[in-house]
């Protein structure tokens, strides 16, 4: 019995060192990838804006969503999520207002200003994308989010693929970089065992 017991043991902390060692590795592969693959529309993940001005981790993932579009990776950006108790404006809002001024035309920007996560967003995301005909997304956010937020996409039924932004202050140091790969596999968890006890998924903070 003893042996049996050492043997479960050294199999489930295999699986403590294993499993988040792969996550780790799959967060590191998706954000080196950047995949412009033809879609219905290039999806900005949204993050802090402050009185109508996008933070400087936002301007670049609105400015590299702007280089996709003149690319002609698709023909609509959308700008994703709402506000904060207090706020005078929407993170989607303030995406839209950020683009026109990049020299977007405002007649190929939508705002989707419901969510306040990453799974709300893209669940909005999604029903507005298949009431246009449509089901193919380009995620443009930070580069280690985008192996969530295309897991996130596909789960609400869309088919995702990713281009993360390679300036800004999420890609800085390498210091920054590390950090935030250890962050996302603690969320990428996060989010795999709260999707399978059916609570809420999104990782705080």
């Amino acid at each position: 019995m003893s042996r049996a017991i050492s043997w479960l043991l050294a199999i489930a902390l295999l699986l403590c060192l294993v499993v988040p060692g792969f996550i780790a590795f799959r967060v590191w592969h998706v954000a080196r990838v950047d995949d412009r693959t033809t879609a219905d529309a290039i999806v900005v993940l949204g993050a802090a804006q402050y009185d109508g001005v996008p933070t400087p981790v936002f301007q670049a993932r609105l400015e590299h969503a702007a280089s996709l579009y003149d690319e002609g990776v698709a023909p609509q950006i959308i700008t994703v999520g709402g506000s904060q108790p207090g706020d005078r404006y929407t993170e989607a809002g303030s995406g839209r207002a950020y683009l026109t001024e990049l020299g977007v035309p405002p007649t190929v920007i939508l705002a989707v200003e419901t969510g306040t996560n990453t799974v709300g967003s893209l669940d909005a995301v999604a029903q507005t994308v298949r009431d246009q005909g449509g089901r193919s997304v380009v995620l443009v956010s930070d580069p280690t989010h985008s192996y969530r937020a295309r897991m996130m996409a596909e789960d609400v039924g869309l088919d995702a693929w990713t281009s993360p932004t390679r300036h800004g202050p999420a890609v800085w140091t390498r210091e920054n970089q590390i950090t935030s790969i250890i962050r996302e596999t603690g969320a990428v968890l996060w989010y795999q065992y709260h999707r399978i006890a059916g609570s809420d998924v999104d990782f705080p903070g």
